[in-house]
């Protein structure tokens, strides 16, 4: 389980690619690896991924086709950042919201809005994410619990990100076009299919 707070973006130092499976090694801080053994949950841009070697700060992580397919995880390149948050503790404080680390989908930015307090993303989902994105709701994007903003419409969503944000996260270097891990919250869409199944059952 993590909480959607992103400890920061680091760099992919290499990428190995074998059958089926493509291993990713991150250069993270002493700070950050102090603790962390093999076998524990490391979110990489909201992905739930497995610690499966320790080399000094680099971290070895090993991802599947499936998830490749996916998520944003099978463009990444050498030299490219993604967003790491570990695994929350027992007693940690849950400064975002519950995520899973299980990614829905991608959506894509459509476009950027900068202001000089904040930076308005716009960002399209399939449509069958829509039902799932209310104005004020939250989402995990890239593993940042963000608050969704008031123009929601057929999938189109928007989201507003503090200087802050954009410095700790991968989304001060976004662009239009790029593609963002999608996570909704399990919450909401278990209220949302629930009511589904009671009014589809009660108009039969």
């Amino acid at each position: 389980m993590f909480t959607g707070i992103v400890a920061n973006k680091f760099p992919v130092v290499e990428i190995i690619d074998k059958d089926q499976l493509r291993r990713t090694v991150v250069e993270l801080t002493e700070t950050l690896v102090e603790g962390l053994k093999i076998g524990a949950s490391v979110a990489n841009n909201g992905v739930c991924l497995t610690v499966v070697k320790i080399d000094g700060v680099r971290v070895h992580f090993d991802i599947i086709d499936e998830t490749l397919r996916l998520t944003n995880l099978g463009e990444l390149n050498v030299g490219d950042k993604v967003n790491i948050e570990r695994a929350a503790a027992y007693g940690d404080e849950i400064g975002g919201h519950v995520v899973s680390g299980h990614i829905c989908d991608t959506v894509e930015i459509t476009e950027i809005r900068e202001t000089a307090t904040n930076t308005a993303i716009y960002l399209q989902a399939d449509p069958k994410w829509g039902k799932y994105l209310m104005p004020k709701g939250f989402v995990s994007l890239n593993g940042c619990s963000l608050t969704i903003g008031e123009e929601v419409e057929q999938g189109r969503f928007s989201i507003h990100l503090i200087p802050e944000t954009l410095q700790v996260t991968t989304f001060g270097d976004a662009k239009v076009g790029d593609k963002i891990n999608l996570e909704i919250d399990p919450s909401t869409q278990t209220i949302v299919d629930t009511v589904e199944r009671y009014l589809a059952e009660r108009s039969v």
